[in-house]
């Protein structure tokens, strides 16, 4: 390696596939107190002081909540922080689209009649093509979600912070946060794919619910905390929306004897659109990529914005 080499330190543990990704980035791996950057691999529990020789950290996660509670990043205003944010976006969106034809298929009761009567069925099976999906956080999950949305025929309101224009053939319009409101009554089916701030807390709750339609999916791939659970409970039982696909619950891990575990148009999955093994070897690529832009100068991916809280 030569003498030259950025030195990123990696913590808490070393794993051959981030190694190698430092490495093949033209880095080496080495001792915080030698180190430039620092790659955390794991959440913010034993994050270590950071001497002043680091200036960047690359965090594990995509969602950075946790690590802004703890104050790690304000204690640490000289340094920049990435997160994972987009390092898992197609994976996640595969997951998201699962939940979003499970349900509109009406495929869980299918599952559970056991049954050949398919006129039971042919009333509630629905299709997405020429629906509306509003993709509720248009980052790199919801983009990624949106381009898989095309071959099916769907539209998409596209809701981002800035109301910049998402791209895309099916993108109908591009609405900034603060125009949520208008998108309720206007869509069939709500992907959340927006990061859980502060702002974020139950964006969708007992109103928000009220003003969707009977055959209208919600499907949550972001963080339990973006939907009141008890006004879904609510909306799921009594019909005022046709489903919830949850990969995220709040409370989290969603507890034995809880409701939406006993309701026949809620499907839940337990945090893992983003399994293990792919996330690591996902998470490899993006480090990588930051690696390389960090030695070059250049502009590191998913800078965190801490005012924004993501």
């Amino acid at each position: 390696m030569s003498d030259t080499a950025v030195p990123i330190a990696l913590g808490p543990t070393s794993t051959d596939l981030l190694t190698r990704a430092i490495t093949d980035a033209g880095a080496q791996v080495t001792d915080l107190d030698r180190a430039r950057a620092l790659v955390w691999n794991a959440g913010p529990d034993g994050f270590p002081e950071l001497p002043e020789s680091v200036r960047w950290v690359q965090l594990f996660a995509a969602g950075v909540e946790e690590f802004l509670a703890a104050g790690i990043l304000a204690r640490n205003p000289d340094v920049v922080f990435t997160s994972a944010a987009g390092a898992f976006a197609g994976s996640v969106a595969e997951g998201t689209m699962t939940l979003l034809l499970a349900g509109v298929r009406y495929l869980p009761e299918h599952i559970r009649a056991r049954s050949w009567r398919q006129h039971e069925f042919f009333p509630h099976i629905g299709t997405l093509r020429g629906s509306t999906v509003a993709v509720v956080g248009a980052g790199g999950i919801g983009r990624e979600v949106i381009s898989m949305l095309e071959p099916f025929g769907a539209q998409v309101i596209a809701v981002n912070r800035s109301g910049r224009t998402v791209p895309g053939p099916h993108v109908v319009e591009t609405l900034p946060a603060e125009q949520l409101p208008q998108v309720w009554p206007r869509t069939d089916h709500v992907v959340v794919a927006a990061p859980a701030t502060a702002d974020t807390r139950h964006l969708i709750g007992k109103d928000e619910l009220a003003q969707l339609k009977p055959h209208s999916w919600v499907i949550n791939v972001a963080r339990g905390s973006l939907i009141d659970t008890d006004a879904l409970v609510a909306a799921l039982r009594d019909g005022t929306i046709g489903g919830a696909g949850l990969d995220v619950t709040d409370p989290e891990p969603l507890p034995d004897g809880h409701p939406l575990w006993d309701l026949p148009n809620a499907i839940i999955t337990p945090h893992d659109s983003n399994p293990s093994r792919l996330r690591a070897a996902a998470f490899a690529d993006h480090v990588a990529e930051n690696v390389t832009r960090f030695a070059a100068g250049r502009d590191l991916i998913a800078r965190i914005d801490t005012t924004a809280g993501y």
